[in-house]
């Protein structure tokens, strides 16, 4: 049903655009959180400016389909939902999807990022793992806000020792400490923050993934830009630039951009 929503989306609006080149809105409000690096984070140099890879990505669409995007950032992931319900801002970036949301929302297929949740363990003290019976017996724990599957989420409630916090740092802490044995987060996040804690070297993520999500760009049904010639224009060009590889490559810049913002000058180097 989701995918057949978002396939419905995205059909509709190729065969509109293809119709009607004029853009129908001159400017668009897109809500954010600036607390998801590499993805959003508030710039150092300007702490109301959001900045990373699907700001750069969501630059490109609007310069490449002729309406002016501001990227406002909401204070949390939570706030920025509520201005795109509401019709305050007309878009939200990097939103994953949910079957709640689609009453809300339109979310624009295909997704602008695909982020993975691995099994990040100490490299002093390593155990095998092949998928997720071999969590089983051990203490773990992941942040509030990784995004694990229903499936996975249903087995961990079931079967597994996994305490969710919201400090995904301390919890790498703890893993050091030997206090758990595991940690689940999201690839690149959990790069960035053990990079920013130094300890880079003693962790490692291993696969298969636990589960993986869609970071969508979503165009609230409240917003009065929201018709079926701008729907097409972003599913078009979204299409476009993830076939042409464009999100890979920002995510690769924007890691090494908060690695030089971030870190030490010779932490940075020796990435």
């Amino acid at each position: 049903m989701v995918m057949r929503l978002l396939v419905f989306i995205g059909m509709a609006g190729l065969l509109a655009v293809n119709a009607v080149a004029a853009p129908s809105c001159e400017k668009l409000i897109a809500s954010g959180s600036g607390d998801y690096p590499p993805y959003l984070w508030r710039d150092p140099a300007n702490a109301r400016k959001l900045i990373g890879t699907d700001a750069d990505l969501l630059k490109q669409i609007g310069e490449q389909i002729g309406v002016k995007i501001e990227l406002v950032d909401a204070g949390s992931a939570a706030q920025a939902e509520e201005d795109v319900r509401s019709g305050r801002a007309d878009l939200l970036l990097t939103s994953r999807l949910n079957l709640a949301q689609l009453e809300q929302m339109d979310f624009i297929h295909p997704a602008m990022q695909r982020t993975t949740v691995q099994v990040w363990m100490q490299k002093a003290r390593p155990f095998a793992y092949a998928g997720w019976d071999d969590l089983l017996g051990r203490a773990g724990e992941s942040p509030i806000n990784t995004p694990l599957s229903p499936e996975f989420d249903s087995f961990a409630r079931q079967n597994l020792s996994l305490r969710r916090s919201k400090d995904l740092a301390k919890e790498f802490q703890k893993l050091l400490l030997g206090r758990i044995d595991y940690v689940l987060a999201e690839r690149y996040p959990g790069q960035l923050v053990a990079a920013q804690l130094g300890i880079t070297e003693q962790l490692d993520a291993r696969g298969p993934a636990v589960s993986s999500a869609g970071l969508y760009l979503a165009l609230s049904h409240n917003s009065a830009c929201n018709d079926v010639v701008l729907r097409g224009q972003l599913a078009k060009k979204m299409k476009e630039l993830v076939d042409a590889g464009l999100p890979q490559a920002l995510l690769k810049r924007n890691l090494q951009r908060w690695q030089e913002q971030s870190l030490p000058a010779e932490l940075s180097q020796n990435d």
